[in-house]
């Protein structure tokens, strides 16, 4: 058993085998309808998450992802760290989390997922009752909350954020705003960020790591959120080669943002990104969060032949579409490392 907190959901999950599937559902149905949040229990879990937040500091390549989130979405929810901080958690009382509770976690903003072998009749049945018996169901009119859309959220463009660090590495994100979650482009930006930088066979990893040597971990990535989305471009080297590296991501960017990708670039990509889909779902948490997610994000669940031919409908001229709208935005950049002050000045030639 355990938990996760996203940007925009959390869950709560049991694996365990499935003869002991009424166990489970009972008591993650419990834990979500009945729990005490006595406050010697906060007390307890405030020093874990305070623990959690340090290991999270410990870790730059770790913590420069949520220092780009705020270089590009600033003082708003989906700009805060998941985690929160020292202040926020310190200030929490059970009262206040019992609050928030009360109101949040009730059935018609929840989904239920289960995979593996499952019956889906039995399942929603085990569910019923399990919901039932915690006096959770009473009202008869409640129908499903739609999903979550969220309020525009702040863009910002040429935003450069530094914290020095003494560490071996300088971590640095060069990024821009990407597409919203339900935006219809977004198969063609997976297709685009697979070429990108997915892989070992992509321009970044090829031009930075492969000719060059600059840097062991470099790719780029997406975010898609409720009402916004963001495109990273990550990278961990020396603090001596931070412009270098940087300046290749940047001349890059442009590069395809102008001229696009090659037709057999964009073939390898979608090949690749249909692949890592399919193998991604071998696992049944990684199914089990996808239908959840369909459910509670999309208000839908695409099968993965639905998926895969979305993805093998992209066209170049899409995926060149796309590549021209996202990276044709001035970037931002978050830097963590032991940056002195003409390196960190510098830092805004990446972003000009």
């Amino acid at each position: 058993m355990n938990a996760f907190t996203a940007k925009e959901y959390t869950c709560y999950y049991a694996r365990v085998l499935d003869t002991d599937l009424p166990l489970a559902i009972d008591v993650v149905c419990d834990m979500l309808t009945g729990s005490l949040i006595r406050q010697e229990d906060v007390d307890a879990e405030r020093g874990v998450i305070l623990e959690e937040i340090a290991m999270t500091e410990d870790d730059p390549g770790d913590c420069v992802h949520d220092l780009f989130a705020h270089t590009m979405l600033g003082d708003t929810p989906l700009g805060r760290p998941v985690l929160g901080t020292e202040e926020t958690i310190n200030a929490l009382d059970a009262d206040r989390i019992r609050r928030f509770y009360k109101k949040h976690y009730d059935p018609t903003r929840l989904v239920v997922a289960a995979a593996g072998n499952v019956d889906h009749n039995k399942v929603v049945r085990q569910v019923r009752a399990a919901f039932e018996k915690a006096g959770a169901l009473t009202r008869t009119d409640a129908t499903p909350m739609p999903p979550r859309q969220g309020s525009r959220a702040l863009r910002t463009a040429g935003r450069v954020e530094v914290i020095n660090r003494k560490t071996e590495q300088a971590h640095v994100i060069l990024g821009m705003p990407g597409l919203a979650r339900t935006d219809e482009r977004r198969w063609a930006l997976g297709v685009l960020n697979t070429a990108l930088g997915g892989g070992m066979s992509s321009r970044l990893f090829q031009e930075v790591r492969e000719k060059r040597g600059l840097a062991y971990s470099v790719y780029s990535y997406t975010s898609g959120f409720a009402d916004t989305g963001l495109f990273g471009v990550y990278a961990g080297c020396r603090p001596s080669q931070v412009h270098d590296v940087l300046k290749i991501c940047r001349d890059e960017l442009d590069r395809v943002a102008e001229h696009g990708l090659s037709d057999d670039e964009i073939g390898r990509a979608i090949g690749q990104l249909a692949g890592s889909t399919v193998l991604g779902l071998e696992d049944t948490g990684a199914l089990m969060n996808r239908i959840g997610k369909s459910e509670l994000c999309w208000g839908e669940h695409m099968s993965v032949d639905e998926m895969l031919a979305k993805i093998s409908a992209v066209t170049p001229d899409e995926v060149r579409d796309v590549a021209r709208d996202v990276l044709g935005h001035r970037p931002s950049l978050a830097a963590i490392g032991p940056l002195k002050d003409k390196q960190a000045a510098r830092l805004h030639d990446a972003v000009a």
